[in-house]
């Protein structure tokens, strides 16, 4: 029976696993050092080795040949776990298996001795679908592990574990794999099995891949399935459903010409091809990043990306203005966006090409100066009235200078009103306000943010903690219209409140203010109050008799109240 690419090209060492050098060095030495952690926690995007390099560790681990923290393959305990018949290596889908009662069960079995290997080791592959309770049940077993117990833990979405989860393990990021290690394992892949293959061919795919080495197997396997065993760049490009770069070059040429009839023309061949418009998207993207590199690094452009008419790239490149592809940039962005939920994708693609065919990024010249002729009769006259105007200068200046003009009272602009601060909020919690207490709360203001939902998050990026006591926070914004919208939105201030009893196990009251008032706020503050809230006392009101009487007679002067 025929096996995917992936399937049998799945990594069986470290050093197999493509683009993660420093995870798999780290493993290899705690391996050879016997300094291995009770939990493991290995996140990134998919297809970049996590559960790979999870058996690999098993095998490594509990292999008793190692060669440099290499496991042998040869063994029984090796062959075993790479075909999965080690009872001893239990590998869960968390997605599936992601209530209470399983983790209960794992927790229960976890406490008897290996059978056959020196360690147990279970792989829960996408451990944030676990439920609360069963995280809640996995805790117990973190903090206090058994002997010879390997937890590791895999994750695409690292964000959706629980802190307390994440604290007790080790962190491995795997992170997206290179077009270039895609396409040196695609080359050695197809070498090995003796494959015709075009390298333009192998780059769309591993561009395709978007760093997945797992998703670039899968899709060589269907050129591979579609070429007939050989891999052209025709095929990748139809199973890829990329688009040419001359089919590119023509569309981006003759919307920056201002052509839209062929440009339309083009993007329904495009279309007509079977292309993909998302895809198409992409790639348009991908040009005008090329174009821009180009632009400032010729150097960082291969030829693969300039297509087969390297002249044809360069003369656009050189012929257009930078600011005309940030605008097409960012216009291909916001069409994207509006395309994902879309069932008639060519129509955005139809306004799409109107839109790049209008825009105008033509920078404003400025005016060609003519050349002066010193000898001209009205060149001669203005410099005659210069230094007329110039003697009168001094003239003014010698009898005690021009008058003054009356300065025009400059209305300012109306803007957005901001939001008085409400002071009385603000005073109570500088009355009992600590540095001790808002360290603490700068402690965990991090650990904060990662609760907060991805909009709130946007919000409190530009905040931060100035004062506090234990009942209140002062939060301080960069910029008033987001303090305003973060004083008004009251879901915002629950969470941040809720999230502060979670981590510190206290609720305090919060109160916003713009940064740039804040300065103002608190010398308003400390000139009115003393040390512990009391309101300071005015000061004793002057009397010019008695300030006369001690000029004249000094320290002489006793003054008695009445």
């Amino acid at each position: 029976m025929y096996r995917a690419l992936y399937r049998v090209w799945r990594p069986q060492r470290f050093d197999e696993i493509v683009g993660q050098q420093m995870i798999t060095q780290t493993l290899k030495n705690a391996i050879m050092t016997h300094q291995t952690s009770h939990a493991y926690l290995f996140t990134g995007p998919r297809g970049t080795g996590k559960t790979s390099a999870a058996k690999i560790f098993a095998k490594a681990i509990n292999c008793h040949h190692l060669v440099d923290g290499e496991p042998c393959n040869e063994c029984d305990t090796c062959k075993a776990i790479t075909n999965g018949q080690l009872n001893d290596v239990i590998e869960i889908d968390a997605a599936s298996n992601n209530g209470v009662e399983e983790i209960r069960d794992i927790r229960d079995k976890a406490k008897y001795a290996p059978t056959e290997a020196d360690y147990k080791v279970y792989i829960i592959d996408e451990v944030h679908m676990l439920s609360t309770g069963a995280f809640n049940a996995l805790l117990k077993t973190l903090e206090e592990p058994p002997a010879n117990v390997i937890f590791i833990l895999a994750t695409t979405e690292p964000h959706k574990i629980p802190l307390t989860i994440i604290s007790r393990t080790q962190r491995f990021d795997f992170r997206r794999i290179t077009a270039k290690d895609s396409y040196d394992r695609m080359v050695y892949i197809l070498n090995q099995k003796d494959v015709t293959y075009d390298e333009k061919a192998l780059r769309v795919i591993a561009q395709a891949a978007e760093g997945g080495m797992r998703d670039a197997l899968s899709i060589l396997d269907q050129v591979i399935s579609f070429g007939d065993n050989t891999v052209t760049l025709d095929d990748a490009l139809m199973v890829t459903g990329s688009v040419t770069k001359k089919l590119i070059a023509d569309y981006v040429e003759e919307v920056t010409n201002h052509v839209t009839k062929p440009a339309l023309e083009t993007m329904r061949e495009i279309l007509q091809e079977g292309k993909d418009a998302n895809r198409f998207i992409e790639d348009l993207i991908s040009y005008m990043r090329d174009v821009l590199l180009y632009q400032q690094a010729p150097e960082m452009v291969d030829s693969v990306a300039m297509g087969e008419d390297d002249k044809r790239f360069e003369d656009f490149a050189k012929g257009i203005d930078a600011e005309v592809l940030y605008q097409m940039i960012k216009t291909l962005n916001d069409i994207q966006q509006q395309m994902r939920f879309t069932t008639h994708p060519d129509v955005y693609l139809e306004v799409l090409t109107v839109k790049l065919a209008q825009l105008d990024g033509q920078s404003a010249q400025p005016a060609a100066t003519a050349a002066v002729n010193p000898g001209d009769p009205t060149v001669q006259k203005l410099a005659s009235q210069v230094e007329q105007l110039q003697s009168e200068l001094k003239t003014l200046k010698s009898q005690g200078g021009a008058p003054k003009a009356n300065r025009v009272k400059q209305t300012p602009k109306n803007g957005p009103a901001v939001r008085k601060v409400n002071v009385s909020q603000i005073y109570p919690i500088l009355d009992s306000a600590k540095k001790n207490d808002l360290l603490k709360i700068r402690d965990v203001w991090g650990d904060l943010m990662n609760i907060l939902s991805v909009t709130q998050r946007a919000l409190m990026h530009v905040a931060q903690p100035v004062a506090a006591s234990d009942d209140g926070l002062v939060v301080a914004f960069d910029y008033a219209f987001i303090y305003q919208k973060a004083t008004d939105d009251q879901t915002l201030i629950d969470a941040l409140s809720n999230g502060l009893d979670r981590l510190m196990g206290q609720s305090p009251k919060i109160v916003c203010v713009p940064k740039d008032q804040w300065p103002q706020i608190r010398k308003d503050y400390l000139a009115t109050h003393q040390p512990g809230g009391q309101a300071a006392k005015p000061a004793p009101k002057a009397e010019p008799v008695v300030d006369q009487a001690k000029h004249m007679f000094g320290d002489l002067v006793e003054v008695k109240p009445d």
